[in-house]
């Protein structure tokens, strides 16, 4: 068993104190072999597992949804954005299992440095919809000097899509009017990614 699937077997184990070799712990991975399968999991699908009812599925939704989270490893405001690759560094670990479309938002400081995140929305497996509210509500409220957004594409190819492009110059139009820059749209692929703005789409 790889090494994610190991810690995520023991958060599980600790976070419903269970004894890794349990039933329920080894039912679940069993059914969920990888952690994309996990990350993936519904509430639905684990109550259909002897023993775990609506409260205990919850409880391990919460357990992957921090794991997934943690794996980010963010301690703003500390890390600092130079250069494209610096954000695909930053988020890959968090996009590497996802099914769907999911449009994430960094907030960054006068310096460049990650103050937040946040997901602003999540798709089909083709398709997001985002609104520059949902985007630049938050950037406010944080007092955000630049936003860069991001996307994957769960086909694994990272070209940008009209709509991508489209997308992207509406929020440069918004932020441009208000005052906070976007300073770039980065989509995800299979190991790979593409700037807008190395493209010049922005």
């Amino acid at each position: 068993m790889e090494k994610t699937q190991l810690e995520l077997k023991s958060l599980l184990a600790n976070s419903l104190r269970e004894k890794q070799g349990s039933y329920i712990i080894e039912e679940i991975f069993t059914r969920f072999p990888t952690a994309e399968d996990l990350i993936e999991v519904t509430e639905q699908e684990l109550i259909t597992i002897k023993g775990i009812g609506q409260m205990k599925a919850r409880q391990i939704l919460a357990s992957l949804k921090l794991a997934q989270t943690l794996s980010l490893s963010i301690k703003p405001p500390s890390f600092k954005i130079s250069k494209p690759a610096d954000v695909y560094k930053l988020v890959e670990p968090e996009f590497r299992y996802l099914k769907k479309e999911h449009f994430v938002c960094l907030f960054l400081n006068s310096k460049n440095l990650v103050i937040a995140r946040e997901n602003v929305s999540i798709g089909s497996l083709n398709a997001s919809i985002v609104h520059p509210r949902e985007v630049f509500r938050p950037a406010i409220k944080r007092s955000s000097a630049s936003i860069i957004c991001i996307h994957n594409h769960p086909s694994g190819i990272p070209e940008p899509s009209p709509e991508d492009v489209e997308v992207t110059r509406r929020l440069v139009e918004v932020g441009t009017i208000i005052g906070i820059d976007v300073l770039d749209h980065i989509i995800i692929g299979h190991s790979q990614y593409v700037s807008l703005k190395e493209r010049g789409l922005m």
